[in-house]
């Protein structure tokens, strides 16, 4: 039993409306034509009225045992992807299936030709990332072509939107997604290893500029990492038609899901009502995945995804075709029929039919839930092309106490005189660091038995400490403070190299020396006591994930360590490494950092920098549970390039 083209619709019902949902209204104000006006339109006309008055029943083959009517159909093209977000490719990376073994745009098109024929009306092109497919905007063209489909979407990373946004417009591309998880710069390009965040949102700007309405951002929100944005997203909403999609965390192969880490819808929406408690309500289908809300005067709206603590099994339409050509008909589940192998070994259409109808047929009536689906064997993310599934990241403003440190090893510097903007893209930092701390180096005669000279830090400006060479002078010993403790360098040259002959403060020319590469491994050890330590170690800590959030924070103080350190240069770090561990005899976090570069001067401060901050933002997390907590062994420990030698702290 095929549907017939007129029960669907046909192109010209759906094409001038560009994805918005129906009644609602875009940016201009116009709103779009509901159901009943389409109906009208389409029975106007003496073909029309034909088709609807004759058309066949919804396809047996895509109707599973619980009379659920698949209409919507996802089609991964590519595994590949521009970028390496950590929610989505494990730490490991995965294995990509050959190019031979993928599906051709010729096979992709004949496939979705199939399944429009038997009653799907939407085609959502997902990935990895579709828009780096070279054939994307041909094959959307193609599907335009089908009689019957009704909606061609995608879903992207936003990186190249922009570029090819209006090409695919042109081919018929009727609807956006974007995945966007956070509105912190600094935080994007953690979360996904590389820069673009401003063509992300360039592309969301040219989405809403040629008229996709609404534009579909999609958010997955995780505790302790971006809960903190909800308001800021809702507030991205106000002056732009778009739907921010929140997302709850969901678990898949090699995004280590833990319960505790997944934010409830209902949460969520009692965070964004304290805020606006005039929130309203908007009606939705019934195969929606999402509950939808919308501020009064705002032109966008939010809607939530409800994955895992309302699941939405007994109304779900979908099937997914992986880029190898397997079809899931669910998105949790890990059984799949490879289309690719029988479209290659020469089935008929018919026989294809039958096999799809019998997969659907199979169709659990829901998922096993969210504790048992953790521990099933699935696809990673990135190899499936469904719902973005977030392992986020900490508020790359890092949270540090207000209250004096314990330090053994003194700060060379009172930093952040002038912090950076708080503001992004409407979204407000609530805090910033403030470290005042000095320093001590002793100039030492080595034919003397006694110390001559203790240069106190000065205030910013006047600083007389070497903080840029990123090597001690010689005859120069570092010391602990009060504990008189020095550790003797050798290599080391005789006098201050950030002061000029008036002892005033002044850079390192490093423009003659040559290049080379350069590492540094620096360490900390934060003492936290029995209780904090266990409540870290039970990932119990009200603020979220103290480990993942001061390593976070550990990373981008040392890609911030010329902001932070006013004499030290803006180095192009090639590698940041931050580890921290939990050592239970001492109730202690050790932390380990490295950090690499090729280039003329040395990266101790940016080591030392990413130590630092990590311990700061361990007892920033924990100070709420207790003060008495001490950081210590804050040292360089090795370092390895540069014409003054290799130094290892045995």
């Amino acid at each position: 039993a095929v549907a017939a083209w007129g029960r669907r619709g046909g192109p010209a019902l759906l094409r001038g409306t560009l994805g918005a949902a129906p009644g609602r209204a875009c940016s201009s104000g116009a709103p779009v034509r509901a159901p009943s006006a389409a109906a009208q339109e389409l029975q106007s006309s003496g073909r029309g009225r034909f088709l609807l008055e004759h058309a066949a029943p919804f396809s047996a083959f895509l109707t599973d045992s619980f009379g659920r009517q698949h209409n919507y159909l996802r089609i991964s093209l590519t595994e590949k992807c521009n970028l390496r977000c950590q929610y989505c490719m494990p730490e490991e990376g995965v294995q990509l299936t050959p190019k031979s073994e993928l599906l051709t745009a010729q096979e992709i098109i004949t496939l979705a030709r199939l399944f429009v024929k038997e009653g799907v009306e939407k085609i959502r092109l997902t990935g990895g990332e579709p828009l780096i497919r070279p054939d994307v905007v041909d094959i959307v063209g193609q599907l335009y072509k089908l009689e019957g489909l009704k909606t061609i979407a995608v879903t992207t990373n936003g990186i190249n939107l922009a570029r090819l946004l209006p090409r695919l417009k042109e081919a018929g591309l009727n609807a956006v997604n974007i995945s966007l998880d956070t509105l912190v710069p600094a935080k994007f390009e953690f979360i996904v290893r590389r820069k673009g965040f401003h063509k992300v949102m360039e592309g969301i700007y040219k989405a809403t500029e040629l008229g996709y309405c609404p534009v579909k951002v999609n958010c997955v929100v995780m505790r302790g990492f971006n809960e903190d944005e909800l308001l800021g997203f809702v507030d991205f909403t106000k002056d732009l038609p778009i739907d921010v999609r929140f997302i709850e965390y969901m678990p898949f192969d090699g995004n280590k899901w833990n319960f505790k880490k997944m934010v409830s819808y209902k949460e969520m929406l009692d965070t964004i009502k304290q805020q606006w408690p005039e929130l309203e309500k908007l009606p939705c289908e019934a195969s929606s995945t999402a509950k939808s809300y919308k501020v009064p005067h705002f032109q966008g709206q939010i809607s939530f995804i409800t994955s895992m603590s309302e699941h939405f099994c007994g109304s779900c339409n979908r099937l997914r075709i992986t880029a190898d050509g397997n079809l899931k008909v669910c998105l949790f589940g890990n059984s799949e029929v490879s289309l690719r192998d029988h479209l290659r070994s020469g089935a008929s259409e018919e026989e294809l039919v039958q096999i799809i109808g019998a997969a659907v047929g199979r169709k659990k009536k829901q998922h096993a839930g969210m504790f048992n689906i953790s521990q099933m064997k699935n696809r990673p993310m990135i190899l499936i092309g469904g719902f973005p599934v977030s392992k986020m990241y900490s508020h790359v403003t890092f949270f540090f106490p207000p209250e004096p440190v314990l330090m053994s090893f003194p700060l060379c510097q009172d930093a952040l005189q002038n912090p950076p903007n708080s503001k992004q893209w409407g979204h407000t930092f609530s805090h910033w660091l403030t470290l005042r701390a000095s320093c001590c180096v002793f100039q030492k005669n080595r034919s003397s038995t006694f110390d001559t000279k203790c240069l106190e830090a000065s205030p910013i400006g006047q600083v007389s400490v070497d903080c840029q060479s990123k090597e001690p002078s010689p005859g120069s010993e570092f010391c602990t403070g009060d504990s008189g403790s020095c550790t003797e360098v050798a290599h080391v040259s005789d006098k201050l190299t950030h002061t000029d002959e008036e002892g005033r403060a002044t850079m390192v020319d490093v423009g003659g020396k040559p290049d080379s590469r350069r590492n540094a491994v620096a360490g900390a050890v934060v003492h936290l006591g029995e209780k904090a330590f266990g409540m870290v170690k039970q990932n119990q800590v009200k603020k979220g994930d103290v480990l993942a959030v001061a390593q976070i924070a550990g990373i981008q103080g040392a890609k911030l360590t010329s902001q932070l350190i006013p004499l030290c240069h803006n180095i192009p770090l090639n590698h940041v490494e931050v580890s921290l561990s939990l050592d239970e005899a001492r109730n202690a976090v050790v932390i380990r950092s490295s950090c690499e570069s090729w280039g003329k001067t040395g990266v101790e401060m940016e080591a030392l920098t990413a130590a630092s901050l990590a311990a700061l933002t361990v007892y920033d997390m924990c100070k709420a549970v207790t003060h008495d907590i001490v950081i210590e062994e804050v040292k360089l420990l090795s370092k390895t390039g540069g014409q003054r030698g290799d130094f290892s702290r045995v």
